[in-house]
């Protein structure tokens, strides 16, 4: 589906794809994640994705896909970012874990029990800006963004899974406040639908700009959205709004 879809968004003229966080596997059970955990710069995941950036001839965001970690029962969920020669340019390692009860759908999530934390804020120069990498549960954490602007961020890549019941509630908002708050774009691409594990995740993959403009999929079903980056309309938007020169906290 993914091979697809990539595609058909290179048809549609796009130059960088983003997908989302698990794109290739989600199990029946979490620890079903050790089984297809790869070496960093080895296995079928990785081989695939460069292909994909090489035979396009685009730069890919990956979404996310467990590599090996210092812990062996662990893997890092681990965002690359491929150029269109196929050559993996960036790794970020998502840092916030979801570990929460959701009560309104009895559903108990422990990330931690299988995803090594990464420790690393990740910002890469590629031809179309200064991308930051976060992944789903990272977004509500603002800190972590506010530290990507300051390092230049001006297109935040974010792969995620939120679940049927927090997108519902909290997906849109969240994604728009994050790229206002930081006169930046974000590309939110969200997994959607019902897995084999029994759970639903919400979907509505948005790509937003620096003034919470989006084009948006309303629903869990596969397909692409694109959008054009404008460094011009990003900069002339800090320039006329300028709330980051403000900031007085550090």
């Amino acid at each position: 589906m993914a091979e697809q879809l990539m595609s058909d968004a290179v048809e549609a003229g796009a130059q960088m794809l983003v997908l989302p966080e698990n794109f290739s596997f989600i199990g029946r059970r979490d620890e079903d994640i050790l089984e297809t955990c790869e070496e960093p710069g080895y296995g079928p995941l990785q081989d695939f994705l460069a292909e994909q950036a090489r035979l396009h001839g685009v730069w890919l965001c990956g979404g996310t896909i467990p590599l090996k970690s210092p812990d062996s029962n662990r893997v890092y969920a681990s965002s690359l970012v491929y150029n269109a020669q196929g050559e993996q340019v960036s790794r970020y390692d998502k840092i916030h874990l979801f570990d929460v009860e959701l009560l309104g759908a009895d559903e108990q999530y422990t990330e931690s029990a299988t995803i090594y934390p990464g420790d690393a804020v990740v910002v890469t120069d590629t031809p179309f800006g200064r991308v930051g990498m976060a992944v789903c549960y990272d977004l509500r954490f603002p800190e972590l963004f506010r530290e990507l602007v300051n390092k230049g961020a001006e297109v935040i890549f974010l792969p995620a899974a939120f679940t049927a019941l927090t997108g519902k509630a909290h997906w849109d908002v969240l994604v728009r406040a994050r790229a206002i708050e930081n006169l930046c774009y974000i590309v939110a691409a969200a997994q959607g639908g019902y897995h084999i594990n029994g759970r639903s995740t919400y979907g509505h993959s948005m790509i937003v700009d620096p003034w919470g403009g989006a084009s948006q999929l309303n629903s869990t079903t596969p397909g692409i959205i694109t959008a054009e980056v404008k460094s011009d309309y990003l900069y002339s938007t800090r320039r006329s709004f300028p709330a980051l020169e403000h900031r007085r906290l550090s």
